[in-house]
C-alpha cells in the first residue's frame, strides 16, 4: 500500500470526525459531498441550518459589520487576509449560501464595490476585471448561491474572453502560469449544464494546460505547491489542481498519477489529513518584498492550526480520492 495510512482505519473514524456536530460547515459537505445526501435529507437541512449559528462561519459573521462588510469598508481588498473579499471567499469555502440574509447583503455590497465593466464582478476602481479577482469572487458567488445572477454570468463570458487561446489564464501579465487557476475554478463550480460551447472549449483547452504539467512541472520545484494551504484565497497546491480537475471531470488521466501519488503518501496513519501553512507568501523572496512593502503584508487567518489534522484539507482530499474511485465511505481497506 502506497502512502501513510493504516489499512486497519476504515471510513467510519474519519468520517464520524467530519461529522463532528461542532463544525456545522464541514458536516454539511461531508454529508453532501462524500455521502451523496440530498439537500431534502432531515440531517443535511439540520447541519445546513444550523452553518450561521455556530462553528467557523458564525464567527466569521459575528465579526461583521452592520454594513456587511468585515475591518473598514475604505478597502474590501486590504488588509490581506481579513477584509471583506478575503471573508467572503472564506464563507463560500463553509456552505454558507444567499439564504442566509446577512450572507445576502454582503454579497450585494460586495458585487457593488467590485462592478466591472460589462456588468460582471471583480473589477478594479476603474471597472478592469483582473483575473484572480473575477476567478475567485465568480467561483464564490456560484457556492453562495448567484449561479443565475446576470453579473456572474458576465463574468464567465469574460472569463471566456480573456483566456489564453492556447489554454489557462494570465495574473499580472506574467504569461499562462498553474498559478492562475481561479478561472478554471469559477467553471468547476458552474453546472456543466450551463456551459455554452465557448465556455466547454476554454475549459477543455486550459485543464490540458494543468494536465499537460501533471499539475506541477512548471519551471524549478516551488516548495508551497507542495504544501496544503486553507483557507486556498487564491493559492495553488497540488490538492487544489486534484480538487479542481477531478470536479471537472478528468479522472482517470493518467498526468494526475504524481499529484495523486503525492496525496496518499501525505496520509497520516489515522486516515486523516494535517494542515501545512495558512499561508505561503511571506516566506522566501516573498519575505524580502514584504519588508519594503510592509502596508501589503497579510495578516495571517484560519481556522486551523498549521501541523495538525484539518477537516478542511481531510474533506477535500478525500473528495478527490472518491472522484478518482480510490475511496468510498463503505470500504474498509482504505488506501
Amino acid at each position: 500500500m502506497e502512502g501513510g495510512a493504516d489499512p486497519r482505519v476504515g471510513a467510519g473514524s474519519v468520517i464520524d470526525w467530519l461529522l463532528e456536530p461542532d463544525q456545522p460547515s464541514i458536516r454539511y459537505r461531508t454529508l453532501t459531498e462524500l455521502l451523496g445526501r440530498p439537500e431534502r435529507d432531515p440531517e443535511v437541512r439540520e447541519a445546513r441550518s444550523e452553518i450561521p449559528r455556530r462553528g467557523w462561519a458564525a464567527e466569521l459573521l459575528a465579526m461583521r459589520s452592520r454594513g456587511g462588510w468585515w475591518g473598514s469598508d475604505a478597502s474590501f481588498y486590504r488588509p490581506k487576509y481579513t477584509a471583506t473579499h478575503w471573508r467572503m471567499l472564506a464563507l463560500s469555502d463553509l456552505g454558507a449560501t444567499r439564504r442566509i440574509p446577512t450572507v445576502r447583503t454582503s454579497c450585494e455590497v460586495w458585487m457593488r464595490r467590485f462592478r466591472m465593466e460589462g456588468g460582471g464582478v471583480g473589477g478594479n476602481s476603474e471597472g478592469k476585471g483582473h483575473h484572480c479577482i473575477v476567478g475567485n469572487m465568480t467561483r464564490a458567488l456560484i457556492r453562495l448561491g448567484y449561479g443565475d445572477d446576470p453579473r456572474v454570468v458576465a463574468s464567465l463570458e469574460w472569463l471566456v474572453r480573456t483566456a489564453d487561446p492556447r489554454g489557462g489564464w494570465s495574473c499580472f501579465g506574467s504569461g499562462r502560469n498553474l498559478d492562475s487557476w481561479e478561472g478554471l475554478s469559477a467553471f468547476a463550480a458552474y453546472p456543466r449544464a450551463r456551459w455554452t460551447p465557448a465556455m466547454r472549449a476554454t475549459v477543455e483547452r486550459a485543464a490540458e494546460f494543468f494536465l499537460e504539467r501533471e499539475l506541477h512541472r512548471q519551471g524549478g520545484r516551488y516548495a508551497p505547491w507542495f504544501r496544503t494551504h486553507s483557507p486556498v484565497h487564491y493559492y495553488y497546491d497540488l490538492l487544489v489542481g486534484l480538487d479542481l480537475l477531478t470536479k471537472l471531470g478528468y479522472v482517470d488521466d493518467r498526468r494526475l498519477g504524481s499529484a495523486l501519488a503525492w496525496l496518499r503518501r501525505r496520509r497520516r496513519a489515522d486516515g486523516r489529513w494535517n494542515l501545512d501553512r495558512l499561508h505561503p507568501d511571506v516566506e522566501g523572496a516573498m519575505a524580502r518584498w514584504y519588508r519594503s512593502h510592509p502596508n501589503d503584508r497579510p495578516t495571517p487567518f484560519g481556522w486551523e492550526v498549521p501541523g495538525r489534522p484539518s477537516k478542511m484539507i481531510t474533506l477535500t482530499a478525500l473528495g478527490v480520492l472518491a472522484r478518482t474511485g480510490e475511496w468510498s465511505p463503505g470500504r474498509s481497506d482504505q488506501p
